[in-house]
């Protein structure tokens, strides 16, 4: 579910790192483990890890008992949750690690079951016998610690524990302080676990206002992930008239928001991303005769544990929906999307054109001369400088000069390159597996540090033609065809014409 940014697997993530995940549990943990351990002294340390592991992951049941088998102990759940919320970051990927590996499936049951379904097919066997062996080996194939996760997310604050264990174990494995099979199995068990929890039945949609808990604001603000809120009076307007904010909520983890899309309430589809987060009046009264377009500016995923989770797509949804009842004369839909990617992309390709052979095909000749003129050096190597910064967009002449091939060179980047054959862009997959349409490029619209840096200030309307959407989804999702405007089709022929890669 990340950033808008629009990002998901990539909707833009947000996290308060491991102090924001763990603070509630820690000091309840300290309080319990004083008395028992040492987490200085790693002998001990591995000793109760074991300890802790044994006597807390429950067996699983014999096939024959399943229904009958006692639920594990509360207590000795709550007391490995408290344990892990005292261990350390390396102590944690060693536990994790020692999880996944000792108590994971039971192999040697499993080849033997499956042996025996296969003899029992080769046998011709009544089907009734072949579907209860399969059942029994389907049961066998789960996890040992399956079955702890199931009861963990039964108790109080068990469910944000598990996303913030899952948060942890994609650190883990991201930066490999712990890798393995037998990790990213679990990673993959806990995931499909968390997904049909977070399903969209169980969330709970709720516009945040300026009414809402101090609490709630704050963490709202925290976990702005697209356009950073610089201060309360930021975060009211965010919230006040001509904008909406809302948020995804799950019963088992109540006052804590897991995505947040915020919308701004215009007359036409915004082209730049100053004219919506500038400082304006928190009082004005809201007309809603002024209202034709609602823009969706930034979408965060605020739970780490939660990626790979389908959020975004259908908080979009329901937003819509909403913003439909409250203002039935609405007709378009749009984002205002970021472009990660988009110049490390373009520094790239000029490094790679350079080092094979020598010279700056991305450019006209005629391009490359004007830009020499203004910058007083060679292009290629002025440029690696320049764009590393937003220094660059303080001379008009310069900004002029590079808006040509720098957006046809974006609409390349997001209409021609591909990964698996989707859009390379995680941004634009996003949008374009909800069944948007690339809309419009737009030059110069988030002049920001980190807009121009990271997208040379280029932002991106994906608009949401909602009769076409899921015939437009539908195809994409089946042929990769890319549903694009005349805008960005023309900059692409631009590119196949001027430009070499």
């Amino acid at each position: 579910s990340g950033s808008d940014g629009m990002v998901q697997p990539a909707v833009a993530t947000a996290s308060g790192g491991s102090v924001m995940r763990w603070g509630w549990l820690v000091q309840l943990a300290s309080v319990r483990l004083s008395r028992r351990m040492s987490l200085r002294q790693p002998e001990s340390a591995v000793a109760s890890m074991e300890e802790v592991l044994s006597r807390s992951v429950p067996p699983l049941p014999a096939y024959e008992t399943k229904e009958k088998s006692p639920p594990p102990s509360e207590t000795q759940s709550r007391g490995l949750m408290c344990y892990y919320a005292a261990l350390e970051r390396p102590e944690r990927a060693a536990f994790l690690a020692r999880l996944a590996v000792g108590f994971g499936v039971d192999h040697s049951l499993v080849a033997e079951l499956s042996t025996k379904v296969l003899q029992v097919q080769q046998q011709q066997r009544d089907m009734g016998a072949v579907l209860q062996l399969e059942d029994r080996l389907r049961y066998y194939l789960n996890p040992q610690y399956k079955l702890l996760f199931s009861h963990i997310s039964k108790l109080e604050g068990g469910m944000k524990f598990l996303v913030d264990l899952r948060a942890d174990i994609i650190e883990s494995l991201t930066s490999k302080v712990a890798e393995g099979p037998h990790l990213r199995e679990m990673n993959g068990v806990l995931r499909s676990m968390l997904s049909e929890w977070f399903t969209v039945g169980f969330l709970n949609l709720e516009r945040v206002t300026w009414q809402s808990p101090c609490e709630l604001l704050q963490k709202i603000s925290e976990y702005e992930a697209v356009h950073p809120v610089r201060n309360w009076t930021d975060m009211k307007r965010r919230v006040g008239s001509y904008r909406r904010c809302y948020a995804f909520f799950h019963s088992s983890m109540p006052g804590e928001p897991l995505i947040v899309l915020h919308v701004a309430l215009t007359n036409q589809i915004s082209s730049n991303i100053q004219s919506i987060v500038k400082d304006v009046s928190t009082s004005e009264t809201e007309d809603a005769n002024k209202i034709t377009s609602a823009i969706f500016y930034s979408i965060s995923s605020t739970q780490q544990g939660l990626q790979g989770v389908e959020l975004g797509t259908y908080l979009i949804k329901r937003v819509v929906k909403e913003l439909q009842g409250e203002f039935p004369q609405i007709k378009q839909f749009s984002s205002l999307s970021p472009n990660p990617g988009f110049t490390k992309w373009f520094l790239g390709e000029l490094t790679s054109q350079m080092k094979e052979s020598g010279r700056n095909g991305l450019f006209t000749e005629s391009e490359c001369k004007e830009i020499s003129d203004i910058t007083g050096g060679p292009v290629t190597e002025t440029l690696k400088k320049l764009l590393t910064s937003s220094e660059w967009t303080k001379s008009d002449r310069l900004v002029k000069a590079l808006e040509t091939p720098l957006m046809r060179l974006c609409a390349w980047y997001l209409y021609g390159e591909k990964h698996r054959g989707f859009a390379l862009n995680p941004v634009a997959n996003f949008h374009l597996q909800n069944g948007a349409v690339m809309w419009r490029i737009n030059w110069m619209a988030d002049t920001s540090p980190r807009g121009v840096t990271v997208a040379c200030g280029m932002m991106i309307n994906y608009r949401y033609f909602l009769q076409d959407t899921s015939t437009n989804s539908a195809r994409y999702l089946r042929t990769k065809h890319i549903e694009a405007s005349e805008q960005v089709l023309n900059l692409v022929s631009q590119f196949q014409k001027n430009s070499k890669l």
